[in-house]
């Protein structure tokens, strides 16, 4: 069995979560941070730092799914890693994983010149404009662009009803379009990735993981 702690129980990632335990027998959610195994996070920054202190207190590993930090609690999650197993990702969906090693294998096979496009679209009430994951889509690219084939990456938010969220990718230049896109119909993709993940990283030493470290291992 194990314990888990929602942070943000209330929110509609936290129900999500929630109805996952519900048909999962290995799973039970727990009231108190003490009681838990590990404690999963879906909240607001604030919030996320003031759970990240218990964390450290109680020696628990958590899971971050939260967006919208600055530079500087960006910088204080990287510090506490080196006490607790922290995994810090703004999707926890195993279709986005996928999505990104699509995007790296085609730009390690790519010559051709392209100017590049991120496009997401979320829930008009999401806080934070570019989403997490389209940020992290462009620093993917920046990184695996070691021939400097792709001379731009411009990011296009869109905020409208009933999204769960698309994220689309497009290279292109005069001849030819190249997407690649992930949408997620419905928020337990999200829930489902961060309860697997949250069974794996019990196992795991303080460091600050991502989702690749646990979906590639499977």
């Amino acid at each position: 069995m194990t314990n888990i702690y929602i942070n943000g129980l209330s929110g509609k990632m936290g129900s999500s979560i929630c109805d996952i335990a519900a048909n999962d027998e290995t799973i039970s959610i727990v009231n108190d941070i003490k009681d838990a195994d590990v404690v999963i996070d879906f909240s607001r920054p604030e919030s996320s730092l003031e759970v990240l202190n218990k964390c450290v207190n109680y020696k628990k590993p958590l899971l971050i799914g939260t967006t919208g930090f600055n530079e500087n609690q960006i910088k204080t999650i990287i510090k506490t890693s080196k006490e607790i197993p922290i995994l810090l990702s703004f999707n926890m969906s195993k279709g986005i994983f996928i999505l990104k090693k699509s995007i790296k294998d085609f730009l390690s096979l790519n010559e051709l010149s392209l100017e590049c496009v991120i496009e997401e679209v979320h829930h008009k009430n999401k806080a934070d404009s570019p989403s997490g994951t389209a940020i992290e889509l462009q620093r993917l690219i920046k990184e695996n662009n070691v021939s400097n084939n792709v001379t731009s990456i411009n990011i296009k938010s869109k905020r409208t009803l009933d999204v769960f969220g698309i994220h689309k990718v497009v290279f292109f230049n005069n001849s030819e379009n190249i997407e690649f896109k992930h949408e997620a119909l419905s928020r337990k993709v999200f829930a489902t990735g961060a309860v697997n993940i949250a069974k794996l990283i019990l196992k795991n030493e303080p460091k600050l993981y991502t989702t690749e470290d646990f979906f590639n291992a499977k």
